[in-house]
């Protein structure tokens, strides 16, 4: 029996991860659910899965949640924060965390997890992105147990010899190139000059996936396959060369791993959320996900291309970042988070996401954090430089 923290639980990979849980009651127990401000989605988790705390972002949101539990009598601890959130990722009796909450905000709660020797699924690459060695050092350090959620790094971990698996060497392994698929979402065949006019609506109409808007809109201009490519550097101690990003619209093959005599292993499934999140939740065994397995006899094709970086120029900025070192990766990080905020609310245009990201890694991209305090600095000097930049757009 496991019990098990999810963080982000009214997000697309918290409830995924629970449809997978209620599948399993005899496996997991549900310690801890974090929501953020969404208190009715927390509301009728808590009632569904009742966990033994619960925890939102601000003390009003508190207040609010556990006035409603309290109407119907549950006895659900609710707590607020950031110390909430890291609370319930050391708990002694946790047993494993799912991080899943996007962005720089899943830092501290991943980086706790891993002081306190948990079983982390990492859904949420900006961790790794933005704290890289030190994030990796904690693990190894303590213990803790590190297994890739996002689909393209579970399949290139499933595509592994044992031995790369727990962290051993891919030239020993006969590990020649990680190819590291995307879909190219939505605006893969776009006309480059109509990318001005392009809506958040347009942009968070994943073709494939059921995603967050952030994700979505990373995923159109495809920083999350930047993101990405860096975070595989990370988890699979890889050289630039040895990562290849492409472009596969139809999501079937989530990564592939080519091997020195020739060979090439893939993972493929369906686009679903739940197949990696299944795996990670009890590796090396398998549970059933709720998800059907492919029927070869009804797919069409399968079909690859190189990436156009002059019509994803955020995915050519995250490739020469990952170059340049920590510093240029969390500045990237954080000006893309600030880009895409303010894109969703309409203060900025799609093109000119890309456009944040350049001002901001010329001012601050050669940048060396080597503490934690330094990261946490950097990024939010970099959200200050990149709020100022958006009126200068």
């Amino acid at each position: 029996m496991q019990t098990i923290t999810i963080l982000g639980a009214t997000g697309s990979i918290g409830l995924s991860t629970l449809d997978v849980i209620k599948r399993h009651p005899d496996k997991f127990h549900v310690y801890a659910l974090t929501g953020n401000t969404n208190v009715l989605g927390m509301f009728e988790l808590c009632q569904q899965f009742k966990p033994n705390i619960a925890v939102m972002a601000d003390e009003v949101s508190a207040q609010k949640l556990h006035t409603q539990l309290q109407s119907v009598g549950s006895e659900v601890d609710v707590i607020a924060g950031t110390d909430g959130l890291l609370q319930v990722c050391s708990a002694p009796i946790v047993t494993t965390v799912m991080a899943g909450i996007v962005g720089a905000a899943g830092l501290l709660p991943s980086l706790t997890a891993a002081k306190h020797s948990k079983r982390i699924l990492l859904a949420n690459k900006e961790a790794l992105v933005m704290s890289g060695d030190l994030f990796l050092s904690a693990v190894a350090d303590n213990n803790a147990i590190l297994l890739p959620v996002d689909s393209e790094h579970n399949a290139i971990f499933q595509a592994m010899p044992p031995s790369v698996q727990a962290g051993g060497n891919l030239k020993a392994a006969g590990v020649e190139k990680i190819l590291l698929t995307g879909s190219g979402g939505p605006f893969l065949t776009k006309p480059l000059n109509e990318f001005s006019q392009i809506t958040p609506e347009m942009a968070v109409a994943h073709p494939n996936w059921s995603m967050g808007a952030k994700i979505s809109v990373d995923s159109a201009t495809m920083m999350n396959k930047g993101l990405e490519f860096i975070e595989a550097k990370l988890l699979f101690n890889a050289s630039f060369e040895q990562i290849d990003v492409v472009i596969h619209p139809q999501s079937i093959i989530h990564s592939m791993v080519s091997y020195s005599d020739g060979s090439v292993l893939a993972q493929m499934g369906q686009p679903d959320m739940r197949i990696p999140i299944a795996h990670t939740l009890t590796f090396p065994e398998r549970i059933k996900s709720g998800v059907k397995p492919l029927d070869f006899t009804q797919l069409a094709d399968f079909s690859f291309c190189s990436p156009d970086l002059s019509r994803f120029p955020n995915l050519g900025l995250a490739l020469e970042a990952s170059k340049v070192g920590q510093g240029a990766t969390t500045v990237l990080n954080a000006s893309n988070e600030i880009a895409v905020s303010h894109f969703l609310e309409r203060d900025i245009s799609f093109d000119n996401i890309v456009t944040l990201n350049e001002l901001c890694l010329e001012q601050l991209g050669s940048s060396r954090p080597i503490t934690l305090d330094d990261i946490l600095e950097l990024d939010q000097q970099t959200r200050e430089v990149a709020l100022g930049l958006i009126t200068q757009l």
